[in-house]
């Protein structure tokens, strides 16, 4: 579900507000830090990691160049950065001692949106 919302805010001609009044750079940093993190607490392995990580990036990037291709969203090299930025701070959190604040922030966002 978490992939298919990142797509889906990524390629709409409208996409749903977040209801937050911040950076679109710093949306984009949340999103995938928020969508690795969850991998992460899935898949365990350094090999594993990384290939999600990979994954992510490859995405944000490729998502990027097809928003260019719709003729209403643009690309932008910024948000790619951003993307990865996520990407690498979740992924750099989950081999320190402070991994288990991923799961934290889950439950905090879990009580938050419902």
């Amino acid at each position: 579900m978490l992939i298919t919302w990142v797509v889906y805010q990524t390629l709409a001609a409208s996409p749903v507000s977040t209801g937050f009044d911040i950076s679109d750079k710093l949306i984009h940093t949340v999103g995938y830090f928020v969508l690795m993190g969850w991998f992460v607490q899935i898949y365990h392995g350094k090999r594993q990691k990384f290939y999600w990580a990979l994954f992510f990036i490859g995405m944000g990037i490729g998502l990027e160049f097809l928003q260019d291709l719709t003729g209403v969203r643009f690309f932008e090299v910024s948000d790619m950065l951003a993307n990865g930025l996520g990407v690498l701070l979740a992924w750099a959190l989950s081999v320190t001692r402070f991994s288990d604040s991923l799961r934290i922030l889950e439950k905090y966002i879990s009580r938050y949106r419902g």
